[in-house]
């Protein structure tokens, strides 16, 4: 009977050590999971980084990260369904859906922080929030200077808190966007790293930056000598046809024709904001090393859309010339090969299920996004063929490795561009008879992409709009997110009693 306790008392014993061991294996695999830092901009042209090749801008911390990651070189947004593309941007890149799934709503919406949620992972987020208020409280367990709205005078940004009990506080000004959004996540960082929680973060910083208003900080004016920085290559005075409405706000930044002097100035501005948000990311990145969790965090830097300033006589972001739709995107972190470029077609909401992978979760499903997890880990694997942009229901573009198709249906125009010869998509070879054959092969791959992606657009619409337009009869109109600094700068001889108030 003693023998038959004590074999009984052994074995308990062997099966609470075992039992503890697979609980302390648990906590070791949770624990291996690695933590994500986002960190997305605002309007960032593609080419306004050191790292891919633009010897006029400051950007070292960000090139340090493509040196320490891989860099995309044709990651896109896939457009708009109005005026702020940046707000369908930023729903497809939460959703993992592409446009005509999700437009610009995250109502109903799973978002990628709240699948990460669901898995084990402490959301925090900080900076523009542009879908809905109610979406980030669903999304976040933690908030901090939250901007719920398009854009903001920079020097003035209204901010907001998550509350514990789940609410947003009222929006406060309080200072500079970028220095309260890097403020705000440095202080996650550091409250996280005290707390010792096995939980991994996934860390989302939205700068406003380098959005308009073009008002860098006081110490970052003038950092760039405006006539040191060339004009686009392909720089227009005016834009050469009508395809959408040419007034709208965002061209309403300095008037026609564009010239070369506003040009550099908004350039001289842009690269400022830029850098001044360069240094900051340099803080978080050094607050993550002071904190030990540098080498277990993945780390993504992207920004929403593109922007023209001067390319095509154009300063905004509604049209779909590369220079508006492709973005900058950089992933970093443990097991991602190091200092390597990619040009694989990608997309924004291409990341949800990547990052997934990345972090041992199982893949989303009901997404339209591409895991791109091999390609990070040097495998060889096939990527997408073309890419898919539209902008409203006015433009539709396809693009190839080498070859770009944009259709203006209500125009009933086409320009085709060989982007491997003409990257700045300067010369228009749609209308030489010896390209008919690529004409009709892309507006065909076009075509099946419209009825893949669930486009609702009227392509061959009865009644045909001009393509001119007289640009002397646009009026520059300032909004009232615009500081003394750009109105003393940009607007000089304009009204400024008819200033117009904008949500956007």
């Amino acid at each position: 009977m003693k023998n038959i306790i004590i074999r009984t008392l052994t074995l308990i014993s062997i099966l609470s050590l075992s039992s503890c061991a697979t609980n302390q294996d648990k906590k070791k695999e949770d624990k291996k999971k690695p933590n994500i830092l986002f960190i997305f901009t605002d309007d960032q042209r593609a080419d306004a980084l050191g790292a891919s090749g633009n010897p006029y801008i400051s950007t070292p911390n960000i090139d340090k990260l493509g040196e320490g990651g891989t860099r995309f070189e044709n990651a896109y947004v896939m457009g708009g369904n109005h005026g702020a593309v940046c707000a369908a941007s930023r729903a497809m890149l939460m959703s993992g859906k592409s446009l005509f799934h999700v437009y610009d709503k995250l109502k109903g919406v799973k978002t990628m922080p709240e699948y990460f949620g669901e898995f084990g992972y402490e959301s925090f987020g900080t900076g523009k929030w542009h879908n809905e208020p109610s979406s980030f409280v669903r999304s976040f367990d933690k908030g901090k200077n939250i901007m719920t709205m398009g854009m903001a005078d920079h020097y003035n940004a209204p901010v907001r808190d998550l509350t514990s009990d789940g609410s947003l506080t009222k929006p406060v000004k309080k200072g500079f966007s970028t220095d309260l959004i890097a403020d705000a996540t440095l202080e996650y960082l550091n409250n996280y790293a005290k707390g010792k929680t096995e939980k991994p973060f996934f860390c989302y910083v939205a700068f406003n930056a380098p959005h308009d208003p073009r008002s860098p900080r006081e110490d970052y004016i003038g950092m760039y000598k405006e006539d040191a920085i060339p004009i686009p290559g392909n720089f227009k005075g005016w834009h050469p046809f009508k395809f959408d409405n040419m007034n709208i706000r965002d061209e309403t930044l300095g008037p026609w024709p564009r010239t070369p002097k506003l040009i550099s100035q908004s350039l001289a501005d842009y690269y400022a904001l830029i850098s001044h948000m360069d240094d900051r990311i340099g803080d978080i990145i050094k607050t993550l090393k002071a904190q030990n969790l540098y080498d277990n965090t993945i780390i993504v830097f992207a920004s929403d859309n593109g922007l023209a300033i001067g390319s095509h006589g154009l300063l905004g972001k509604q049209n779909l010339y590369e220079h508006s739709v492709k973005v900058p995107l950089i992933i970093s972190g443990p097991g991602i090969d190091k200092n390597q470029k990619k040009n694989a077609l990608v997309y924004l909401y291409d990341l949800f299920p990547t990052l997934a992978d990345l972090c041992q979760l199982p893949l989303p499903i009901n997404i339209d996004g591409e895991n791109l997890e091999p390609l990070l880990k040097g495998k060889n694997i096939e990527t997408r063929k073309s890419l898919y942009t539209a902008y409203r229901n006015t433009v539709r573009a396809v693009r190839t490795e080498d070859w770009k198709l944009i259709t203006y249906p209500n125009q009933n125009y086409q320009q085709l561009f060989n982007l491997e010869k003409d990257p700045l998509e300067l010369n228009n070879l749609a209308e030489n008879i010896e390209n008919k054959t690529k004409v009709e092969e892309l507006s065909n791959l076009m075509a099946n992409w419209y009825q893949s992606s669930d486009d609702t657009a009227n392509m061959s619409p009865k009644k045909i709009l001009p393509m001119e337009y007289d640009y002397k009869k646009l009026k520059q109109r300032p909004d009232d997110k615009q500081p003394k600094y750009t109105l003393d700068k940009y607007f000089k001889g304009v009204d400024l009693s008819k200033i117009k108030k904008t949500k956007h």
